[in-house]
């Protein structure tokens, strides 16, 4: 009756163990951080978003120009003049903000740009962990930049810094 029990509790210990998973985390933003090509792809972004900003605030001031002249005006102006004045700066900033949904729209020059500059390397940093992963028998990698609700992390999970020497950026 011993053995039986004996061998029933170490059956269970061994079927137990041998479903355990591995569990490790990444940062992805300090992965990419230490990427030189991602740094110039968000410099590179920046720069673009600042000028096509400034080029948006221009034509917003060039319609306060035309309101404040309109305000200045309006008194000397017949109805239908105003009217008609009215109607360009309406049409001025409908074009504005079709400017600005061109460039900083969902699917604008902005975001395709993005997708062009950045999505390659996030594509290699998916590829490294995934293979990071495979190689090592995680089960499941969790992303530390992305998922603030993690409490704590045993650094000695952290997978980061392997991660980076997989993709050729540390010794």
């Amino acid at each position: 009756m011993k053995k039986i029990l004996l061998l029933v509790v170490i059956a269970s210990l061994s079927f137990t163990f041998s479903f355990a998973q591995k569990f490790g985390f990444v940062d992805s933003e300090y992965i990419l951080s230490n990427i030189p090509s991602y740094k110039s792809a968000q410099e590179q972004l920046d720069k673009l978003s600042a000028e096509w900003q400034k080029e948006v605030e221009a034509k917003y001031a060039d319609i306060d120009k035309m309101y404040k002249a309109f305000q200045s005006e309006k008194v000397l102006l017949t109805d239908e003049m105003k009217t008609k004045r009215e109607e360009e700066i309406v049409k001025k900033e409908q074009e504005v903000k079709d400017l600005q949904k061109k460039y900083f729209g969902r699917e604008g020059l902005l975001f395709k740009k993005r997708q062009e500059l950045v999505k390659p390397i996030q594509d290699q940093v998916g590829t490294a962990i995934k293979e990071l992963s495979v190689e090592q028998g995680f089960a499941v990698i969790f992303d530390t930049a992305s998922n603030p609700s993690i409490m704590y992390s045993n650094p000695k999970n952290d997978k980061s810094d392997e991660v980076l020497q997989k993709m050729g950026y540390k010794n």
